[in-house]
Order: C-alpha cells, then structure tokens, then sequence
C-alpha cells in the first residue's frame, strides 16, 4: 500500500513558532489510514492537520481501546534531521496493539509516514538548542457499537509539534514521592503496553502529590507493594557508588522504555556496570541513607535523563547527593543526546537521517 500525499500549497503552509511548550502546538500536517475487518488497512495518506469526527458510540469512548507512542526528531548542526532508533518505538507500537486486541500496522508504511510527514513539515523541526520535534502515533477504535468485545474498525494517525528542552535553566534534579496507596500497573495487566488507561490512571496520585510539592511519583508493585517499578512516566536507575547502575527488570508491568533499552547497551560501553534486577523499596531506601547510592535517575523520551534529588517515603525523606545531579547521570545524558543530535558518533547505529 502506497501512501497518498495530499499537502498545502506552499504559500499557505506555517512553520515552527519562535516560542513553543510541548504538546499544545502541532505542525502543518498529519498522517492516517483505516482499518476495518476482513478489508484490512486501506486510505494511507497525509493530508493538513484537522479534526476528526467520531460517533458517540465509537469503541475508544466506552471502552478505551487505544495506543499511542512518542518519539522525536531532531535537528543537527548541520541542518539535516535525525531520527533516534524509531524501529524500536513501532515494535513496541505493536506489541501495545496486540495487547489491546487491535490490528498491527505493517512497520515499513510506519516508518515511511513518520518520514514523509516530517520532510514535508521539515521546517517545523526546531533548531534550538535541547528543542526537538515530537512525533505522536497513535490508534483508537472507531466502530460505532456499545458492547464489550473488540472493535471492528479502527484509526491510525500521527502527528507532530515542536518541543522545548526539558531542562530549562539547567540540568536540576526532581523530587519523587513514592506512592504508598495508589498503584499504577499490575502483572497480567497492561501495563507494559502504552495505552491510555495507564496514564489516565496514575493522574489522582500524580495531582496529589503535586499539592506537596513533589515533581513525579515512584510506582511500586501492585501485588505487595514492595518493588519499584517506575517515576512518572519514565522507568528508573539506582547508582551504586559511581560505577553500578541497576534498574528494575521487566516484570510485565513496567513499560519496556527505549531509552531504557539503549541505557543498558551505552552504559557497559561507557565503562558501568549493568544490571536489572528485582528491587525492593526498603532496600534501596537504606542504600540511600547508607551513601551506597550516590545517584537516582529516570530515563524516557521527554527528558531522556532526569536526576532525583530526593525520594520521599510515608513522610520520611531521602537525599541523595545532596540534592544535587550526579556525574553518571549527566554523562549518560550528554551522550544520548549528542547521539540523537548528530554530535557524536553513532557506533550503534541508533540514528536514521531523514
């Protein structure tokens, strides 16, 4: 299936604004193709970027049948645009959609659309420094029916907006409460696919601790509520005296991150020591007041690195560096970034030049 590209004329395209967040402003363009049982796929295109219209019955809005990913493009020195390992994120694409019961997309038309679309609405890749451009697949169901079974018909689209850094002012790190109550996953769920439901379900203690003055929430276990999992929506490393980095291993219920995937490659590279392995809270809590960890971090798309400062704990709190951002996590950051920029060389060849 080819994909038809019906695009602005050029004198009314726009391009990337001078000052932009992140997920409020969207590029010229967007992609989409249909699906409906015993036909397949079909209606590849790009086309402006515009509204839907969906039936109040549609399966998405009773039943949450829905997938999404999030990866970036992102603007070297030299003005050309990179993608960063985007094979991974529609793997995992599929993998979230055969969780869900939805039908997966051919991975080549994938990664093609997400090419095409960002040529044609290249001059909305911004070129400051730390800002990216962030790509949005999704899929929801659209067969219009009440009724608890899996859809028959379905939307795939992606679309596009600029992003800002992450680190605004400089590389600082997080405070994290740890949730003792609310849990965001368990094992046999799905909370190893990126669907909505999982977000949407870990917003009441995100909110709450937010109201204290906490910046992420650290998930634990939800069959003991013993073992960490993730911070927000990013999976998390331990540094153990400036030399071990140790992150939970895949259970299930953790999101399989692909910035994860790549710490656990680049970091033996770099002269650490990695592993996963089953991590119990009360452990790493007194590897903290110990000083036996000198670094926490999380890892994802958005900040691809963020250091933890200090981990609070049913009302007890824990430091770690002296609430600063530590040496290991820093240097994983400037070198996943200056992969994803261009600026370093790609011995793993993670990057696809657009």
């Amino acid at each position: 299936m080819s994909i038809s590209i019906k695009p602005l004329a050029e004198n009314k395209r726009s391009s990337c604004p001078e000052e932009f967040g992140f997920g409020s402003v969207f590029s010229d363009h967007m992609f989409t193709q249909s699906y409906e049982a015993g036909r397949g796929w079909f209606d590849a295109e790009i086309t402006p970027y515009h509204t839907f219209e969906i039936d109040p019955s549609a399966a998405v809005l009773h039943y949450g049948q829905e997938i999404f990913e999030g990866l970036k493009a992102y603007r070297k020195p030299d003005g050309k645009i990179n993608l960063f390992r985007p094979e991974e994120n529609i793997k995992r694409f599929n993998r979230s959609a055969h969780r869900m019961v939805m039908p997966e997309v051919d991975e080549a038309l994938h990664l093609e659309a997400m090419k095409s679309l960002i040529s044609i609405d290249q001059n909305w890749v911004p070129d400051q420094d730390g800002s990216s451009l962030y790509i949005r697949p999704a899929m929801i169901a659209t067969s219009s029916k009440i009724g608890i079974e899996a859809a028959q018909g379905y939307l795939h689209f992606i679309i596009t907006g600029p992003a800002g850094p992450y680190f605004q002012g400089g590389f600082y790190p997080i405070s994290v409460y740890i949730a003792d109550k609310y849990r965001r996953a368990v094992v046999g769920g799905v909370g190893e696919a990126k669907t909505g439901g999982n977000y949407a379900a870990s917003l009441y203690a995100s909110e709450e601790v937010a109201k204290i003055g906490y910046t992420q929430v650290l998930w634990l276990d939800a069959i003991e509520g013993r073992y960490v999992e993730e911070v927000g929506a990013m999976n998390i490393c331990f540094v153990y005296e400036g030399r071990r980095i140790v992150t939970p291993a895949l259970s299930g219920s953790i999101l399989p991150g692909i910035t994860r995937d790549s710490i656990l490659t680049l970091a033996p590279y770099l002269g650490y020591e990695m592993t996963e392995e089953l991590l119990d809270v009360h452990q790493i809590l007194a590897d903290i007041e110990s000083g036996k960890i000198t670094e926490v971090f999380g890892c994802g798309t958005a900040a691809v690195i963020s250091p933890v400062g200090m981990l609070c704990y049913k009302g007890k709190e824990y430091f770690i560096n002296d609430n600063q951002s530590g040496p290991v996590s820093k240097h994983l950051y400037d070198q996943l970034t200056g992969l994803q920029y261009g600026t370093i060389e790609d011995k793993f060849v993670w990057t696809q030049e657009i």
